[in-house]
Formats: C-alpha cells, structure tokens, sequence
C-alpha cells in the first residue's frame, strides 16, 4: 500500500496517506455528521454536526496512526527495520523491513497495537465521561464515545486469530513456540485468514442479499483478508524456499554494459535487438557502475527523441539500485530490491567491479527449479521428513483494520 500524501515522521518513522483514506474520511464525516449526531443529539446546527464529524474522522485517523506506531516502535526494539507507516482506506499499515527472530519477539510486536487500540479506548471514553458529568456537553462527549468504542472494537477485531490481523500474529507466534517450525505456524495463521475472509465475503453477501449495504463494507474487507492472506503464505513459500541461497547461487552475469553518454538509439541498435536483453548496466570509461537502463525505460522514450537522449538521462541512478555482494543471502538483498530499478540489483566484487545482474527472470528461475535439487536449502535429501528451520519472508506488513 502506496503513500501518497507524506506526513513527515514521528520518532524517526516516515508517515504518510495512502489517497484512499479520502474515502473512509468523507464516509465517517457524512454518516456521523447527516446520521449518527443528529439523530442521538439533536438541537444543532448542520455545520456543527460536520464541525463534529471532521473532529471525529481526524481523531480516528490518529488513533489507527497510535496502533501502527505502537507496532513499529515495538518492533525496533526488537531490531527490526521500519520503512514506513501508510494510513488507508481499511485502517494502517506498518512496513517492517524484516521479520521477528523468535516467537516472544513477534507475539510483542503483534499485541502492543490492540493494546495500543484499547489504551485509545480508555482514554476517549475517560474524556467523553468529564464531558458528560462534568460540562454537561453531550455531543462532545459523544463523539469521544464513539471513539472510545470504535478503538476497542477495532483492538477486538485485531485479536481474531487469522493473519495479516494482528490475531494472526499471535497465533503465529503460539504455533511457533510449540511446533519450533516458524514456516509451518505463519502458513496456518496465513490459511485461517484467508478462511475467515471468505467467511466476511459470505456474511457480506447475504446482508447485501436481504437489504443491508453495510454488507458491502464486510465484503470489502474480507476481500482484503483473502488476497493480503494468500500473499502472505506466497511470501512464507518463497521465503522457505530461497533460505540459504547466496546471491551468487543466483545471479546472471557476466553482464552486457553500455556508456552512460551513449544514446538510445545507439543501445537499440547494437544490443537491444540482437541480445534482448531486458536490462543494461551503465559503467563509464574507468569502469564504475554509473545506473541501470532497463527495456521498460527505453520504451518509454519517444521514437523521435532516441537518437538524441543519452543513457544516462533515462538512467536509474546508482544511488537508488540495490547493490550486493555474491556471498550475501539472496533474501537479504530481495528486502532491498524495489524502488526505481525495476526489481533489478546489480553484483559487484570486492573492487566494486560490476559482476552480475539479479533480475526479476532469476528469481522466477529458482523457484521453478527448485524441487528439481536434490537436496533442499537447507543441504538436506528432498524428501526427509525433518521440521524446516525458519527462514521469514522478505517483507512484512503489520495491517490495522479499522470496523467502520
């Protein structure tokens, strides 16, 4: 889930808005403010009512940033790298670049968001209670009330025990502790949520069915349950996989380079339709790694400007593409490989002499052929009937979903 609008950073962590929490906003903003307020507190003005319902979607919006925030601070104190928090349509996402080392460490991260969620609880319905008893202001104290339920409904549904809700996780980290077999425990915990979102799909569709359109929103989630969960376990497969893999085991190379000041056309020319090659590293005349052109970028240029676009002007530049060493884990580096390189990495030796290419093509290569070993990632004959050591999938996200 993409950022769109970036909110700086708290505590070192990046924050931003995904434009899909426009949605959730105008649909808590308009049902509070046209609905819920003036019905239970009647007596106001329409612009107060929307006054309130802004005060409320703000104020919720920031509850779903204490629950994310909460995961991502637990999870460095755990050496966990957090990439960012992203605020959506279906609640917030942490990105954690990494996953937990033992079952206590991911059964913390997991439970410091509901807790989190419930503290929100506490403190909403403690505010809406001196509004109440003590100013005698009932819509105030009525908005911090719904708050106040909204965030322990929110931790409650979390605690359900099907990933990626945080009920996922601890289940995950139950199972891990007494199978000692991490990939079997989140491959569970990974099929339980994919169960429970065809479950809210079902129950979804028979409200829809017999004239309730908050059927929709339970099918919107379950939906959201189903796919996130299936990724998940196709992440947990990958990760299983690939574990023990080095970089080398992996890579293509020696690769076809090109001059940074060379043009377009000149590539097309020379390389591009003899080898179709589908990415081309850029190393200047003493031999240093000056960006990647991958196919993709050259398409992108228009036919009449490629005889004057040089290489380097259409260039990922090489600050922003993933380097590796070939002694490193692959899946160490597959943690690095997004952003404007196109899912490519470049290897270099020691000397920074460019070496290798990983692509996109490699790895689609050794996951096809990797019930052909004969031996597992692990150096072990296929077929032995051992519990497989634990290895994480390369990414990691840690979802809040927020009832409406």
């Amino acid at each position: 889930m993409r950022s769109s609008i970036s909110l700086g950073s708290i505590f070192g962590v990046r924050v931003g808005l995904n434009v899909s929490v426009l949605v959730i906003v105008a649909i808590l903003v308009l049902g509070l403010a046209y609905g819920r307020f003036p019905r239970v507190f009647p007596g106001h003005s329409p612009g107060v009512y929307l006054v309130a319902g802004l005060v409320c979607a703000v104020l919720f919006l920031l509850s779903l940033l204490a629950h994310e925030l909460a995961h991502a601070m637990m999870a460095r104190r755990n050496g966990i790298e957090v990439s960012g928090i992203t605020l959506w349509l279906l609640g917030g996402v942490a990105e954690l670049r990494g996953e937990p080392r033992s079952p206590g460490a991911d059964l913390k991260i997991a439970v410091v968001g509901p807790v989190a969620s419930i503290v929100c609880g506490v403190v909403f319905g403690a505010i809406a209670w001196l509004f109440s008893a003590v100013a005698g202001t009932p819509l105030i104290a009525g908005i911090f009330a719904y708050l106040a339920a909204v965030n322990v409904l929110l931790a409650v549904f979390n605690l359900i025990p099907a990933a990626p809700l945080d009920g996922g996780r601890v289940l995950r980290a139950a199972l891990w502790a007494r199978w000692r077999d991490r990939t079997r425990a989140a491959l569970t915990a990974a099929r339980a949520g994919r169960l429970f979102g065809y479950v809210l799909i079902a129950l979804g569709f028979v409200e829809v069915v017999t004239g309730g359109l908050q059927g929709l929103w339970l099918a919107l989630i379950g939906w959201f349950l189903v796919n996130a969960a299936s990724a998940e376990e196709q992440h947990t497969q990958l990760g299983s996989t690939l574990y023990g893999l080095r970089v080398r085991d992996v890579m293509s190379g020696p690769p076809v380079t090109a001059h940074p000041d060379e043009t377009v056309t000149q590539l097309i020319d020379r390389v591009v339709l003899r080898r179709r090659l589908s990415t081309y590293p850029l190393v200047d005349e003493r031999g240093v790694f000056s960006g990647l052109v991958t196919l993709n970028r050259i398409r992108e240029v228009d036919p009449a400007d490629r005889a004057v676009t040089t290489l380097r002007d259409i260039a990922c530049p090489p600050a922003d593409v993933p380097q590796a060493r070939p002694d490193e884990l692959l899946l160490e580096l597959l943690e690095r490989m997004y952003g404007c390189a196109d899912g490519r990495a470049v290897v270099l030796a020691p000397d920074m002499r460019l070496i290798g290419l990983l692509t996109p093509s490699d790895i689609s290569r050794v996951v096809a052929t990797a019930g052909l070993r004969a031996t597992d990632p692990y150096g072990r004959p296929r077929g032995a009937d051992l519990t497989v050591p634990q290895q994480p999938p390369p990414k990691h996200h840690h979802h809040g979903i927020g009832p409406k």
